[in-house]
């Protein structure tokens, strides 16, 4: 399953995490971002053990969102090593996504 991530435990969840991380930038008012959660929650499920699923809520990270240059949600972001390696913005299919992650693992 994937997790709320906490702003404050951004470093420590995503930059330090030994595994490639998936980050769905998101908001509670958000049309695509309600449908794309279904998505994202396959993806967390699938990939359990190979990489770490949390979505954000914009709102609670405005700092976090800004530093990521979020212009609209929902955007899914994935790291490995600490760094950003690839982005996806909207309601994309599974696939899109699933193939953008095994570029990383």
């Amino acid at each position: 399953m994937f997790n709320l991530l906490d702003p404050k435990n951004f470093d420590s969840d995503v930059k330090e995490s030994p595994i490639p991380v998936l980050v769905d930038f998101s908001a509670t008012w958000c049309g695509p971002c309600k449908m794309l959660a279904p998505t994202i929650e396959k993806i967390a499920k699938d990939y359990e053990g190979r990489a770490k699923v949390f979505t954000i809520d914009i709102d609670q990270a405005r700092e976090l969102a800004t530093k990521f240059g979020i212009r609209g949600v929902p955007t899914v972001i994935l790291f490995k090593g600490g760094s950003e390696k690839d982005r996806v913005s909207g309601n994309v299919p599974y696939d899109n996504i699933s193939k953008k992650l095994d570029n990383i693992l």
